[in-house]
C-alpha cells in the first residue's frame, strides 16, 4: 500500500476483506454502499478507485465484483473470462462445464460435463473447481439467472449466508444457506420460490461447494 488511507477509505477497504473472509468472494458496489450508508453505488466506486490509485486493491474492469486485493492468489488472471458459447476446449484443460446432473451420481462424473472452459480456476478466490450451468429463476434477484454458469469451489464447509450447490433427495439445487442447529433453511434470491427446509435428523443434504462467481450466460463477462 504506497499511501495511507483515509479513515472512510480504511472503512471500505476493511469491508472488501471482510466480505471476502465471510463468503470467498468480494462485494458488489450496491453492497458496499447499503453496507456503509452510501447515497449511491457511485460514491462506492469513488472510494474503490481512490483504493486502487493507493495500491489497497485492484479493480477488474466491466464486473461486479472485480475487486482484488494485491496479495490474492489469481490477481493477475484475465479481467474478462471468455465468452461461454465461444470458449469451448477440444481437450480436457480449463474447467469442466457441468449440465444436467442425473440422481444419485457424482456432479463432476463424466457424463455430466458438456465440455471445458479455458479459464483458470484461480480466476476466483476461493479457486474454482467447476462451472455449473444454471436452471431457472430462483436466484434471479442477486443476479444469476438461467443459464448462466455458476462457478463453484468443491467444499463441504459453508456459513450462513453463502450461495451453495447442494443435493437434496438426489436433486442438485443453487441457494442461499441458512442454519440453525439440525435445521437449514434453503433460501432462493426470488420472491416466487418459497425456503427449502431440511430437518438433518430425518433428511440427507450433501453440499457439493460454494458459489465463488458468475459467468454471465453467453456474454463473457465474468462477474467473479
Amino acid at each position: 500500500m504506497s499511501r495511507p488511507l483515509t479513515v472512510r477509505q480504511q472503512h471500505v477497504f476493511d469491508f472488501i476483506v471482510k466480505t471476502m473472509n465471510d463468503y470467498g468472494y468480494p462485494p458488489t458496489r450496491a453492497e458496499i454502499a447499503k453496507a456503509l450508508g452510501f447515497r449511491s453505488p457511485n460514491a462506492a466506486e469513488e472510494h474503490l478507485r481512490a483504493l486502487e490509485r493507493k495500491g489497497a486493491i485492484r479493480i477488474i474492469r466491466h464486473t461486479s465484483r472485480g475487486i482484488r486485493l494485491p496479495n490474492q492468489e489469481g490477481a493477475d488472471a484475465p479481467d474478462t473470462a471468455p465468452a461461454a458459447n465461444d470458449s469451448t476446449d477440444t481437450g480436457t484443460s480449463g474447467l469442466p462445464i457441468i449440465g444436467e446432473v442425473a440422481a444419485g451420481s457424482p456432479i463432476l462424473a463424466a457424463e455430466h460435463i458438456d465440455r471445458y472452459c479455458p479459464l483458470p480456476a484461480e480466476y476466483f478466490t476461493p479457486k474454482a473447481d467447476y462451472l455449473l450451468r444454471v436452471r431457472g429463476l430462483s436466484m434471479k434477484d442477486i443476479g444469476i439467472l438461467e443459464g448462466d454458469l455458476l462457478a463453484v469451489h468443491r467444499t463441504e464447509r459453508v456459513r450462513d449466508g453463502q450461495i451453495v450447490v447442494a443435493r437434496l433427495e438426489d436433486e442438485v439445487t443453487v441457494k442461499r444457506f441458512k442454519r440453525d442447529g439440525h435445521q437449514v433453511t434453503l433460501l432462493a434470491e426470488n420472491s416466487d420460490f418459497a425456503p427449502i427446509e431440511i430437518d438433518l435428523r430425518t433428511q440427507q443434504l450433501d453440499i457439493e461447494g460454494v458459489g465463488v462467481g458468475v459467468i454471465r450466460g453467453g456474454s463473457g463477462q465474468a462477474l467473479g
